[in-house]
C-alpha cells in the first residue's frame, strides 16, 4: 500500500469514530516525507458515537450515513480519465483465487478465534465450461484434530463453510456453482516455505 502513495490523487485515513483521537497519517507511514496528495481523515462506524462532533468526515458502512458527502469530497480531486478495465470483468483476479478467499472468510466466520489461521484453501480442479461449474477444493490443516473440527459431526460444519463459499461464489459470477469440498492434513504448512509458496504466501516465509 505505501509503494502506491506517489502514484495516487488522494488519501483515505480511516479511523473509527469510537476510538481515541486520529493519529497523524504521515508518522504512521514510517515515510520520510509526508505526501504529496490530499489526505482526508474518514470516521468510520459513526453510528456508534452517539451524537457529537468526531472530526473529519464521519461516515458509516452499516446505515449508509456520510457516503455522499464523503464522495462529494473525493470527487473534486479525481481527474477524469478513461476506465482502466472493462465494465464486464468482475474483478482483477481470476474466480479460482475467490474460491479460495470466500472459503477463506467461512473458516473466519464459522470456525472461532483460532482455527482459522490453521485453515488454507487450494484450488484442485476447476471446470468452467459446466453446467453447474465444478470447482473441488482442499482444505488444509495442520493436525487430525483440526481435520475433525472442519469437517464437524456428520460433514455439517464443511457443509456449511462450502454453502457459505458457493453462495458468495453463484452471486459474484452470476452462474451456478458446485462446489466439491474436501479435508486433508498438511502438518506444520504454517512453517513449511515450499508449502507457503505453493499456496499463495511466499512473502509468509519471512
Amino acid at each position: 500500500a505505501l509503494e502506491v502513495l506517489d502514484r495516487v490523487h488522494v488519501i483515505l485515513h480511516l479511523h473509527p469514530a469510537d476510538q481515541a483521537e486520529v493519529p497523524a497519517f504521515w508518522p504512521l507511514t514510517g515515510l520520510p516525507r509526508s505526501p504529496a496528495v490530499p489526505v482526508l481523515t474518514v470516521r468510520t462506524k459513526c453510528d456508534l458515537v452517539a451524537g457529537g462532533a468526531v472530526g473529519g468526515i464521519p461516515v458509516s458502512a452499516t446505515t449508509g450515513a456520510g457516503l455522499d458527502e464523503l464522495l462529494d469530497q473525493v470527487r473534486p480531486l479525481l481527474p477524469e480519465g478513461p476506465f482502466e478495465f472493462d465494465p464486464e470483468d468482475i474483478g482483477t483476479q481470476p474466480v479460482r483465487f475467490f474460491a479460495t478467499e470466500y472459503l477463506r472468510e467461512a473458516a473466519f466466520d464459522l470456525l472461532g478465534d483460532e482455527l482459522p489461521y490453521a485453515v488454507a484453501v487450494e484450488v484442485e480442479e476447476f471446470r468452467e465450461h459446466t453446467t453447474p461449474i465444478y470447482i473441488r477444493v482442499t482444505l488444509l490443516v495442520e493436525r487430525e484434530s483440526q481435520k475433525g473440527i472442519v469437517i464437524g459431526r456428520g460433514g455439517q460444519m464443511l457443509k456449511a463453510l462450502g454453502a457459505h463459499a458457493r453462495l458468495r461464489l453463484e452471486a459474484l459470477i452470476g452462474a451456478q456453482v458446485y462446489l466439491d469440498c474436501w479435508v486433508k492434513v498438511l502438518p506444520g504448512w504454517r512453517k513449511n516455505a515450499v508449502a507457503l509458496d505453493r499456496l499463495g504466501f511466499p512473502e509468509s516465509r519471512d
